[in-house]
């Protein structure tokens, strides 16, 4: 394709675009070779194929696959295995990370990235199978907190493009760019314009980080096929005015497009990817609040084609707090039925709080009946509080998203409260049985707002302290259990330890991590065929996790279940998934199971259907001749 001309490429219509590619792309073939259990074409020998991190196993490859392949005398006449490999590079990795810094700038976790990324870029499925089997470990280095790192130092890190990137300079370009990319199926995209990554602000284009980062976990924890992931950059340039003087920044130095001219450029992208990859599913990530409900409306809703997509900020982390929610109800005793009772501050007004808001209100609602009145009655449960303090209906220029949830005047006299309230205020006079941390300000559950706590009406109040990164965490699970004691319940974003309150007591931490979530979202839409992703399909996939903590767990104060368990979890997400799918009527079949096929199936073999369909880092056979 890099040889047609920028005006023959805009000249051609998407069809005869890639009927031209496929016809340019084809090589003589040599070897078949299984990806996913599903045979493709190798047309590689010797060198290519050992520097191809997708088909290279080092000195995992035969006797037989080397001389088969050209690759003898190219490779140490060791054959070893592939847990051999693991195990020396295990043990590369606890001797290298205490001296792969580059710096006293470069944290212990930041070298672990940079080691297990040189993996990644040699060696795909040996770097997979490690990740997935220390996930509870290096879940933290490719995804939240370490990712929050490397998207702040992405230009100094950056060795070997992984992802495309479009820009507001590509406009008019879109269609035919999406050829480039060498992969005929794309199942799943994350897409960011870095405009709002983690709690830290605008990073502009090195929010791919964020990325790369998802599509290691959707690879890890759905078994999605990383050779249909896709990590996507778009950049409308940035509003850091650091990054804008540094001369090594990799992005467009200009401010950000804003208006229709920037609305014009997700629009081209998103028609752009469905026309090559109809049944791609795409994940907006990390966009700005402004943005991330407008697009997230106007692709689901409001243009005339609607788009298999969501909004993970918006969604996902909306299903995650509603899962740990209900967990604290259980936690507390009660059966979940009772969640509509709870008083829940949230602290935090931008697009993950608003959507957790929006969602548990929701969720609220159906469990009383699901008419206006039940929206009115979950409805007066939350008191949202800003920078600028409890927002109510007194309040100027209010936020569109947050006005449904603004606090009404004939409710604040006897409550004594006001516009602009502080956080202590609101929390000593509403007395919740939650405060939910979504601000992106650290420390902000301060030791006054801890002890007012105290005189929450429920008997297990329960604090979310869930802004990602770590430094940005409303409190520590420390801080909590130090304050409120044995009986709090604590959940987080970012990973803490748990809290050993003496006497053989311990203070649980939960990581309210959306990795709980996503993953079986994506994983059950694909398996599904939905053309949509619906609100239900993402309740189900959020009441399944409530549920899939024991009772003995749940009384012990633990709501989310550990990391390590994050494959089944997600394979039990996304059964849920497909059938609320199937259930609403909106599933379509993947390949040779059709939407009949799919209604038939009993709920183990929902589960069964998942587990067959997961990919697992096994090396892909290249000959069909043993030794």
């Amino acid at each position: 394709m890099a040889s047609i001309s920028r005006n023959l490429r805009r000249s051609l219509a998407p069809d005869r675009l890639r009927r031209l590619h496929l016809l340019l792309s084809q090589h003589p073939r040599e070897y078949v070779t299984a990806e996913c259990h599903r045979p493709v074409v190798l047309h590689k020998r010797g060198p290519d194929i050992l520097h191809d991190p997708w088909f290279n196993r080092g000195t995992a490859f035969s006797m037989t696959e080397r001389d088969r392949l050209g690759l003898r005398g190219l490779l140490p006449p060791n054959v070893v295995s592939s847990q051999q490999q693991i195990d020396r590079f295990m043990l590369d990795l606890t001797r290298l990370q205490k001296y792969a810094r580059d710096g006293p700038s470069d944290t212990y976790p930041l070298a672990k990235w940079r080691i297990l990324n040189r993996l990644h870029d040699r060696n795909e499925t040996m770097y997979y199978k490690v990740l997935m089997e220390n996930i509870e470990e290096y879940a933290p280095i490719v995804y939240t907190p370490t990712v929050g790192l490397v998207c702040q130092n992405y230009s100094g890190l950056f060795r070997r493009p992984r992802g495309m990137y479009f820009s507001s300079e590509d406009r008019g370009e879109m269609m035919s760019m999406v050829y480039n990319w060498p992969a005929d199926q794309v199942d799943m995209i994350v897409v960011t314009d870095g405009s709002r990554i983690l709690g830290l602000g605008d990073l502009g284009v090195h929010g791919i980080g964020i990325a790369i980062g998802k599509l290691d976990l959707y690879v890890a924890a759905a078994g999605i096929n990383p050779q249909r992931v896709l990590p996507v950059m778009i950049d409308v340039g940035t509003n850091n005015e650091k990054l804008l003087k540094d001369p090594l920044y990799l992005g467009l130095q200009e401010h950000r497009l804003e208006g229709d001219e920037y609305v014009s450029v997700i629009d081209e992208f998103m028609e752009a990817v469905f026309t090559r990859w109809p049944n791609v599913i795409v994940q907006f990530e990390d966009f700005q609040t402004k943005w991330a409900f407008r697009l997230l409306q106007r692709y689901r809703c409001d243009t005339p084609k609607t788009y298999r997509m969501f909004n993970d900020d918006v969604q996902g982390t909306a299903g995650v707090a509603i899962a740990g929610l209900l967990g604290a109800v259980r936690a507390q005793g009660r059966p979940m039925i009772d969640f509509p009772k709870q008083k829940i501050v949230v602290a935090g007004a931008g697009s993950a709080g608003i959507g957790v808001v929006n969602a548990a209100s929701r969720t609220m609602a159906r469990m009383l009946g699901n008419n206006e009145v039940a929206f009115e009655s979950a409805r007066s449960q939350f008191w949202i509080v800003d920078a600028h303090g409890l927002i109510t209906e007194d309040r100027a220029d209010i936020d569109p998203d947050a006005r449904p949830f603004a606090r009404r005047k004939a409710e604040l006299g006897h409550q004594g409260l006001s516009e602009g309230a502080s956080l202590v205020e609101v929390v000593k006079k509403v007395k919740p049985d939650v405060v939910l941390g979504l601000s992106a300000v650290g420390g902000l559950f301060s030791k006054e707002v801890l002890e007012a706590l105290k005189d929450s009406s429920s008997s297990r109040p329960a604090i979310f302290a869930m802004s990602n990164p770590t430094k940005n965490a409303e409190c520590t699970p420390g801080e909590a259990f130090e304050i409120l004691g044995e009986k709090a319940i604590f959940a987080s974003g970012s990973p803490f330890h748990d809290v050993d309150l003496g006497d053989g007591k311990i203070g649980h931490s939960n990581q309210g991590n959306n990795m709980y979530l996503f993953p079986g979202i994506g994983l059950g839409t694909l398996l599904s065929g939905a053309r949509v992703i619906s609100d239900g399909m993402l309740q189900a996939a959020a009441e399944r996790l409530a549920s899939y903590m024991n009772e003995e767990e749940v009384l012990q104060g633990i709501i989310y279940p550990p990391i390590s368990r994050i494959r089944d979890i997600t394979k039990e997400v996304a059964a849920a998934v497909v059938r609320e799918a199937v259930a609403e009527e909106l599933a379509e079949g993947y390949r040779d199971m059709d939407a009949r096929e799919l209604a038939r199936l009993s709920e183990e073999e929902t589960i069964e259907y998942v587990k067959t369909n997961m990919w697992s880092p096994v090396y892909p056979t290249m000959i069909y001749k043993t030794d």
